[in-house]
């Protein structure tokens, strides 16, 4: 028994002391995570959507909260000004989450362009999502308080040929940014002005 007693011990001070050190690990590199994720994942429809910025928008960034959900607002200026934003949002598609990141000029609310930054999408059928400039360019100066649907839900989105849930779901995310946009525009102004 006394032999079982110490098993048992020295087990919970193995896996406590594991916990820590993998807790640690994770916070240590949470930082350089995000920031490869920006550079490489979000990145290129970062700097598609915002191509005419003459700042860096990832390194221009900052966060705002609605409620629970968290939002990265990344920015563009012209001439100095910082009137063009970019933001992510997920909908569920055929595989899984799609990510959309939506670049939104603030002067007049339309839609810049979108991008698609993740997926898990059927390959050759909506993984083109990503690689399609055609699909993508019908978003460009759609007004955000409008709702994007695909033509078949009623909308002007037309849908990848074989697609129509992946398309729906970048439409659903498209919607979802514009949105959470006209919610917290006075937020992100106010964040905006204090930036140098």
């Amino acid at each position: 028994m006394n032999e079982m007693v110490k098993m048992v011990v020295v087990l919970t001070v193995l896996t406590a002391f594991s916990g820590g050190l993998l807790a640690s690990v994770r916070n240590g590199t949470a930082e350089r995570i995000e920031i490869q994720q920006l550079k490489f994942v979000k990145g290129p429809a970062i700097k598609t959507i915002l191509e005419s910025a003459e700042n860096d928008p990832i390194a221009d960034r900052f966060k705002v909260k609605d409620g629970e959900n968290e939002y990265s607002v990344f920015v563009g200026k012209i001439g100095g000004k910082a009137s063009n934003i970019a933001m992510e949002s997920f909908a569920t598609g055929y595989g899984g989450p799609v990510g959309v990141m939506v670049g939104i000029n603030m002067d007049d609310d339309s839609v810049l362009g979108v991008g698609v930054t993740t997926h898990s999408e059927t390959p050759g059928l909506g993984s083109r999502a990503k690689d399609d400039p055609e699909f993508v360019a019908q978003f460009k100066g759609g007004a955000v308080k409008d709702p994007f649907k695909v033509a078949k839900d009623g909308g002007q989105i037309n849908a990848l040929s074989g697609a129509t849930i992946t398309s729906q779901a970048v439409c659903q995310a498209t919607s979802a940014v514009g949105s959470a946009y006209q919610k917290l525009k006075p937020k992100i102004q106010e964040q905006i002005a204090t930036m140098k």
